[in-house]
């Protein structure tokens, strides 16, 4: 996969240092020192014995000793002291890597149809550059055996000689793929490759005890490679069947447990999430039931009447191709069609809806990315339920096409924006090594600041017809306001886009901007008040001070208004003041407020025996205005 330029140039070396400091922390009984003296050729030291006085040396082991990876070179110091390195069975530091790597043991497929897929992109370009544009047709094939429990991926790629099958294969963290963008330079960019870090190809141990490589380069024999347990390989000329020009064949021997995956339906399912949008056919070898009619041997025929019959199943097997779709963000959005943005939108996220909007865009310059975002017809189902449902994964990531995740909690998209739909692809992202996470960085926040200044802006756009905003609004009018209460950024921007009812609107809502453009010289606030129903406000006798000034009052009647109001303060200048808040006071005239004091000294004696009848039931007893 590709990241940030900045960590490329650490992240093979990283892995190597990580697989070495997980040696450095196996159990003693897996770790032996051995002198520098006991490698051939190298200077003997003096002998030495152990604490007990045991006189064998110090690296006599079995005769079969296991394969071991060193940690530092051995030197021998002019005082005769000795530098050791350490030593590891090689089984078990592949176990740690590719179990702790891994969360998912469905990643395999993907890795390796990547691995795939980089094998074809790699001869396409050689084609086109070195055998001077001739047609290549690049093709992945997928075979799964029930009878011998095995997997097979075959690919017409590149293939691999002896010596790429010891270094990338036999050697860990080792990525041919980008030994080979780096040797084509700047020409690199026109190539799709995947791969960077050098342990996709381990992901096979996740699921397989035995993996076994058949490959044939350009004008090389064909060669085997094999490994048990992923602790030792073998390298020998292959006899089996023969790979029709250059290309490689990859078969695991899987697991007990494993065996899921020689099912039509899972690796369907798997092919479809993780690779559709491989820019090379992937075909499955499926098996195929049809029904057909024949003569029934075992029924009595009646005279005159057809012959009686009978329905068998028929099975076939034909190669069914799994990624039909294509990835139309990838496209400029002038060359696709309607019908195109439509299909996608059902396709890739399983609606039965039509989107009401999209916005197709891509950003270029220190981060490069590509997006495609839906706006749904209604609210999702499960956001109906609960708005802020975690189980909602409204964003898929891809990285070159091939699906990475949709787990990102708040990573790429807030969640008063869970209610969009779309995919994001970058070559730019912080992945982790397995391809399964997101790293928190300033990349992120850049492809998120932009995805959610697209969605406001596409807001906007359906703000411009007033039929088209009331239907969207009817629908997610929660999320805009939780919004404006979660997002500090873009609360301003999401302001315009909230609508009221009030008591000059009638049965149509208004929205903050018609208010203030309606609003009397004198006026300096907008005033609204919460209620549960609109009935309920629009009687209140809380408004009627303002009414009686011909100020227009706003009918806040959803739950989340409140909220909402918390945190916007004011619009356009002007302070948001609830009528219900307690000593709110209007600029009177001298004549208003010389009738206002008359009329509480009138009722004031009311009032104190009001309070000394009901005593502690009541705080106070007081003139309402």
């Amino acid at each position: 996969t590709h990241v940030g330029r900045g960590a490329l140039d650490n992240s093979t070396q990283m892995i190597s240092r990580l697989a070495l400091l997980l040696v450095a922390s196996l159990s003693s009984a897996a770790l032996v020192a051995r002198p520098l003296s006991s490698f051939p050729g190298a200077p003997r030291a003096a002998a030495s014995s152990a604490a007990d006085g045991d006189s064998r040396p110090l690296n006599v082991r079995p005769a079969r000793r296991p394969a071991t990876v060193l940690m530092a070179d051995a030197a021998v110091a002019e005082d005769g002291s000795e530098t050791f390195e350490f030593e590891a069975e090689v089984a078990k530091v592949m176990d740690i890597i590719i179990n702790s790597l891994y969360s998912d043991k469905d990643i395999f497929l993907r890795e390796l149809i990547s691995n795939a897929s980089d094998a074809c992109d790699k001869k396409r370009f050689l084609s086109l550059t070195e055998d001077g544009g001739s047609a290549y047709e690049g093709r992945i094939r997928v075979v799964a055996d029930k009878e011998t429990n095995t997997l097979t991926i075959e690919d017409n790629g590149i293939g691999l000689t002896r010596k790429e099958m010891r270094e990338n294969l036999g050697r860990i963290a080792q990525s041919g793929t980008k030994k080979f963008t780096e040797a084509l330079g700047s020409g690199g960019d026109a190539t799709n490759l995947i791969g960077q870090f050098g342990v996709g190809f381990y992901s096979a141990f996740l699921v397989a005890d035995k993996v076994t490589v058949v490959s044939k380069s350009a004008d090389g024999e064909q060669l085997k490679w094999e490994s048990a347990a992923a602790s030792a390989y073998t390298i020998s000329q292959d006899d089996s069947t023969p790979i029709e020009g250059t290309g490689t064949r990859l078969t695991l021997h899987l697991k007990e447990d494993a065996d899921k995956y020689v099912s039509d339906y899972t690796l369907r399912d798997m092919l479809k999430r993780y690779s559709e949008f491989i820019s090379f056919p992937i075909a499955l070898w499926t098996e195929k039931t049809e029904y057909e009619t024949v003569p029934d041997p075992d029924a009595e025929a009646t005279e005159g009447e057809e012959p009686p019959t009978k329905t068998v199943p028929k099975t076939s097997n034909e190669w069914e191709t799994i990624n039909v779709a294509k990835p139309i963000w990838m496209r400029p959005p002038k060359e696709v069609e309607e019908d195109e943005y439509s299909e996608f939108y059902k396709a890739t996220f399983r609606a039965y809806d039509e989107p009401d909007a999209h916005v197709h865009f891509s950003l270029e310059g220190q981060v490069e990315f590509r997006a495609l975002l839906y706006l749904p017809s209604s609210v999702p189902w499960e956001l109906s339920q609960d708005m802020f449902n975690d189980k909602v994964k409204p964003v898929k990531l891809y990285v070159k096409r091939v699906f990475i995740s949709e787990n990102f909690e708040e990573q790429l998209l807030p969640r008063w924006l869970s209610f969009i739909k779309g995919v994001v692809d970058s070559e730019d992202l912080p992945l982790n090594i397995s391809r399964e996470t997101l790293q928190q960085n300033k990349i992120l926040k850049v492809i998120k600041k932009n995805i959610v200044k697209k969605a406001i802006e596409l807001f906007g756009e359906i703000q411009e017809n007033t039929e088209d905003f009331k239907k969207f609004y009817e629908q997610f009018s929660k999320n805009v306001k939780l919004g404006i209460h979660e997002d500090s950024g873009n609360r301003a921007k999401l302001a315009e886009l909230l609508m009221y009812h009030s008591t000059k609107s009638g049965d149509e809502m208004t929205s903050l901007k018609d208010y203030v453009s309606r609003m009397p010289e004198s006026q300096k606030d907008v005033y609204y008040i919460t209620g549960e129903t609109k009935k309920a406000v629009e009687t209140s006798p809380f408004i009627e001070r303002c009414k009686k000034r011909n100020y227009e009052v706003l009918y806040m009647t959803d739950p989340i208004d409140e909220y909402c109001v918390q945190q916007l303060k004011e619009y356009d200048g002007k302070k948001l003041v609830s009528v219900t808040k307690e000593g709110l006071k209007f600029e009177e005239t001298e004549e208003e407020k010389k009738a206002w004091e008359e009329l509480t000294a009138d009722f004031e004696p009311l009032c104190k025996l009001m309070k000394e009848i009901l005593g502690d039931k009541v705080e106070k007893v007081v003139m309402s205005e």
